[in-house]
């Protein structure tokens, strides 16, 4: 059974991994570094699997909102709800920091994100044109309203 629990800097070589495999633009090491120790609005939690980590998801905690940065889950573990799971408790950590709402930007594309995202509760309230560099690609900006 996967555990999700708080990002450790030792964390960071687990989630670049996950990071590369699912992102075309993946982060890089300096910048979650800097997002664990430099930045006081920023709470991430990973989740592992008998001592590896498969999945990350983190928040940046803003007044009473949460935005969220990045979520993911490695692709040999995908389709198990373990991303509902991961989603779900960041939710609830994003409560406990205050947050009365949550949004997120996912590309127009991802259909999946958005059926979960929507089995969550968020709503679609607008577009970001041309939003990922890789791309150009749209994003659909979601909320969710009530935490």
């Amino acid at each position: 059974m996967s555990t999700i629990r708080d990002m450790r800097a030792e964390d960071v070589s687990g989630v670049l991994e996950v990071e590369q495999e699912c992102f075309t633009l993946p982060w890089s090491r300096k910048a979650f570094e800097a997002e664990l120790d430099d930045n006081d609005l920023a709470h991430y939690l990973v989740m592992e699997d008998e001592g590896r980590i498969i999945g990350y998801a983190g928040v940046w905690i803003v007044l009473d909102e949460a935005h969220v940065t990045n979520i993911a889950i490695s692709q040999s573990y995908r389709r198990r709800g373990l991303g509902e799971r991961l989603l779900i408790e960041l939710i609830r950590s994003a409560k406990q920091y205050g947050a009365l709402s949550m949004t997120l930007e996912v590309r127009v594309t991802n259909s999946a994100a958005q059926k979960l995202y929507e089995k969550l509760g968020f709503v679609k309230r607008g577009i970001r044109r041309q939003y990922y560099s890789d791309t150009k690609e749209d994003a659909l900006i979601m909320w969710l309203d009530f935490l």
